[in-house]
């Protein structure tokens, strides 16, 4: 059998299963109304949680940044790539994430999926015997981070410290290191991070924070969930994306300075990459004003408001709609092709809403993964809720 047939049968197999993914292609800049393949939608899977990527003081912050800048920074940050734009940025998040480290520093980092490899694969090499313990449900990035650290991994249950504790309990090594994402990324519900960092504190172990979903989103300030736990650990790493709530690109790392620098000397999704173009860090730096000051609590609570309105109109009967408290609102369907058929009749109604399906997700929980933005409108929201409802009514068994 040739390669294109064994590629083709591959495909087809994926198209029995309802699990192959397609690309659409969006026309416009990302916002809740976009011109996907050629069709005006209403979406509802950006991560652009405060609808920041369109905001016009960033975009003029963007072009700023290329003016004084250029386009690109021409090297990786440790040949001749790290720009003032990069340092600045850095020593902003480190300040602003002061008060739950000792010495802290931050590393700015191209994307969330490259922070978290350099933390996993780095921390691999600090001690000989390392054992990781990640949380079943961890995104793609930490598990991938995980097999390229080549290090042992326990896998302990969601959300379930006591079956974390017996683990720790049971296996004995020279460091320990806790990996967990505070949001998770399909169901929207919040890991048990205080009683993890007191677990952590009894092992003397690391406890790594993967806030993609939270920074931005959670905390007065928008700093996440250390700053709505008020939670200090004194061997934490924290890492926030800046392509989501922030609107712009990339990743950061902050930790207490000794092993930030570590990162920087192991990491070779850091070391061997060319750093990311100087302008995205400036305009972040707008980001991040909005993003703490006045606008960003008013977007907060805007965002606060849809989660209640889409809650108050999503009344299903045989479909499961979990609980979560962030932008994050999962409709579990079950099947893949149902969950695909769903989303094809929304999307043919001009809603956009991705349907999830394996491997994201695990076997029989196909759902649709719904994203809620500032930028959203109560009726858009509204418009949504009752489009669902219509689909369980037409679809559900």
């Amino acid at each position: 059998m040739d390669l294109s047939t064994r590629i083709a049968q591959r495909l087809a197999a994926l198209d029995q299963q309802g699990l192959r993914r397609r690309l659409r292609q969006v026309e416009t800049a990302c916002g809740p109304k976009v011109r996907v393949n050629e069709r005006d939608m209403l979406a509802f899977c950006s991560n652009d949680y405060l609808g920041l990527a369109s905001h016009p003081e960033i975009i003029a912050a963007l072009q700023e940044g290329a003016q004084r800048y250029g386009a690109g920074s021409g090297a990786s940050h440790l040949i001749s790539g790290h720009s003032h734009a990069h340092a600045l940025l850095e020593a902003r998040l480190a300040q602003l994430y002061s008060r739950y480290f000792d010495s802290p520093r931050a590393l700015y980092l191209s994307t969330g999926y490259m922070a978290n490899l350099a933390v996993m694969t780095s921390l691999a090499r600090l001690e000989h015997e390392t054992v990781f313990f990640s949380e079943r449900l961890n995104h793609a990035s930490i598990i991938d981070g995980l097999k390229l650290a080549r290090a042992k991994t326990c896998i302990y249950e969601h959300a379930d410290v006591t079956h974390l504790g017996r683990l720790l309990s049971e296996t004995p090594a020279a460091m320990r290191v806790v990996v967990t994402d505070s949001v998770f990324s399909m169901d929207g519900n919040l890991a048990p991070l205080r009683e993890l960092a007191e677990l952590c504190g009894q092992y003397d172990a690391i406890l790594v924070v993967d806030d993609a979903h939270g920074f931005g989103v959670l905390g007065e300030h928008g700093l996440g969930v250390l700053e709505v736990l008020s939670l200090q650990y004194v061997n934490l790493i924290y890492m926030g994306t800046l392509g989501k709530a922030a609107g712009v690109s990339g990743a950061f790392v902050v930790a207490n300075e000794q092993l930030v620098e570590w990162i920087v000397q192991q990491a070779r999704s850091y070391i061997y990459t060319t750093a990311a173009a100087p302008a995205l860090a400036h305009a972040l730096q707008t980001s991040l004003d909005l993003i703490t000051g006045t606008q960003g609590r008013q977007r907060r609570a805007s965002l606060a408001a849809h989660q209640a309105t889409l809650k108050q109109y999503l009344h299903l009967q045989k479909w499961q709609a979990p609980e979560s408290d962030t932008a994050i609102q999962p409709v579990i369907i079950g099947g893949n092709e149902l969950a695909f058929q769903v989303g094809s009749f929304l999307w043919n109604q001009g809603l956009w809403v991705p349907a999830i399906r394996p491997p994201t997700v695990p076997a029989d929980t196909a759902r649709l993964r719904i994203t809620l933005s500032a930028a959203h409108t109560r009726n858009e929201v509204t418009r949504l809720a009752r489009a669902v409802v219509q689909a369980e009514q037409e679809y559900a068994t």
